[in-house]
C-alpha cells in the first residue's frame, strides 16, 4: 500500500467526534488572552512559522443525531473529553476502538464520525475536543450543500470509471500517487499523514509544504495577478495578501482533474470553475484557526465554508513520503483486469 516510509502503528477506525470554539473565545483556555500578541516576522507581519497538525476531532458535517444543535455544552464536551482520555490513554477501556459506554454518554454513534488514523492511536490521544458540531459553518445546517447535475454527473462517471479500471487513468489522483488535492480537510480526512504542515514565509512568500506526496503550495504575496486562465493545475494559482493579522490565500486556475478537497485525493470530482478563499490567522501561541470558502458553482448548488484550528508540533520532523514504492495495487489490479479480458475474449471467440 502506497505510503510513508515511517508509519506509527497499524491503521484503525475510533469513534470521536466534535471540537473547535466559536470564533470570539480561544481555542486553547488562557491562549487567545488580548494581552496575547503574536509574533512578527522583520516585515511585521503575524509569523506562522512552524509546523502543524490538524487534531480537531469535529467531524466535517455535522452528525444526524446533532441536527440543529451547532454548539455542544460545556457538560457534554467534558463527557466526551474524559472518555477519550478512559479509552486512549490508561489502558482500561472496555473496546478501545469504538467503546459503547463512550457512544451513548451523548446519544449513540450516530452522534460521532469514524476519525480513520494512518499513525494509530498516538494520533487519537491528542485529538481537540471542544464545542462545535461540525466544521462546515455555513451553510448553518452544518452539511455540505448538493451537488448540480454537472456535479452528480462527473460522480458518476468517476465511480464508474474506478469500478471498471481499464488503465491507471481510472484510478484517483492519490491512488496514482499524482496530488491529493487542496485544500486537505481536518477530521476524517485530515487525519494521520494528511494533517501534517509546515509552513515557511518571507516578505515576498508563503510555502505550505505538505508532508502527504511532499506537495508545497508555494504563495506570492506581491500583488502579481493570477496567471492566464490557459495554464490550469492540480493544485491551482494562488496569491497571497495580508488583512490584518490574516494571511488570506485566493486560488483559482484550477484543472477540474482533483477530488473532492483533499479527502485523501479523491471523492467527487471538482471542476475547472473551482475558487477557494482560505484564511490563516494565528489566535495564540499554539494555535492557527484555518478557514476556507469553497464556490464551484459547475460542482456544487451554492459557495460553502470549514474552519477548524491546526496545532503547533514543531518537535515533529516531515517524513518521506514514498508513495509508489512498494506500492503493489496498481499493477495488481491492471493484471487482473488484463487476465480478466483474456478469458473474456477466448471465451467469446469460442462461442
Amino acid at each position: 500500500m502506497n505510503g510513508r516510509i515511517r508509519t506509527f502503528g497499524t491503521g484503525m477506525v475510533v469513534t470521536a467526534a466534535f471540537a473547535l470554539l466559536p470564533l470570539s473565545a480561544p481555542l486553547n483556555g488562557q491562549a487567545g488572552s488580548k494581552a496575547w500578541r503574536a509574533p512578527r516576522t522583520s516585515d511585521g507581519h503575524p509569523d506562522l512559522q512552524g509546523t502543524w497538525i490538524i487534531r480537531t476531532a469535529t467531524p466535517l458535517e455535522r452528525p444526524k443525531a446533532l441536527e440543529g444543535k451547532a454548539l455542544l455544552t460545556d457538560e457534554e464536551v467534558a463527557a466526551l473529553k474524559a472518555r477519550a482520555d478512559q479509552i486512549f490513554k490508561n489502558g482500561t477501556s472496555d473496546f478501545a476502538a469504538g467503546d459503547a459506554v463512550f457512544l451513548a454518554a451523548l446519544g449513540g454513534p450516530d452522534r460521532f464520525t469514524s476519525v480513520t488514523s494512518t499513525h494509530g492511536a498516538e494520533d487519537m490521544i491528542d485529538r481537540e475536543f471542544d464545542h462545535h458540531t461540525s466544521q462546515v459553518i455555513d451553510p448553518p445546517d452544518g452539511h455540505i450543500p448538493a451537488l448540480t447535475a454537472e456535479g452528480r454527473r462527473r460522480r458518476e462517471l468517476a465511480a464508474a470509471a474506478a469500478r471498471r479500471a481499464d488503465g491507471p487513468e481510472d484510478f484517483d489522483n492519490a491512488f496514482r500517487c499524482i496530488s491529493w488535492g487542496v485544500p486537505r480537510l481536518g477530521g476524517r480526512y485530515g487525519a494521520g499523514d494528511l494533517s501534517y504542515y509546515q509552513i515557511v514565509q518571507t516578505p515576498s512568500y508563503v510555502v505550505l509544504f505538505m508532508e502527504t506526496g511532499h506537495e508545497a503550495r508555494v504563495i506570492p504575496l506581491d500583488g502579481r495577478p493570477h496567471l492566464s486562465p490557459s495554464l490550469r493545475s492540480y493544485m491551482g494559482d494562488p496569491r497571497g495578501a495580508w488583512d490584518g493579522g490574516t494571511l488570506v490565500i485566493d486560488t483559482t486556475n484550477f484543472n477540474g482533474r482533483t477530488g473532492s478537497l483533499g479527502r485523501n485525493g479523491n471523492g467527487n470530482p471538482t471542476s475547472e470553475a473551482l475558487h477557494l478563499v482560505e484564511r490563516l490567522t494565528l489566535v495564540d501561541a499554539n494555535h492557527l484557526q484555518y478557514e476556507v470558502t469553497i464556490t464551484d458553482p459547475q460542482t456544487w448548488t451554492r459557495p460553502w465554508t470549514v474552519r477548524f484550528p491546526l496545532a503547533r508540533n514543531d518537535g515533529y520532523a516531515m517524513y518521506e513520503y514514498a508513495c509508489h514504492e512498494g506500492n503493489y495495487a496498481m499493477p495488481n489490479i491492471l493484471s487482473a483486469q488484463r487476465s480478466a479480458e483474456k478469458t473474456r475474449d477466448g471465451r467469446n471467440s469460442s462461442e
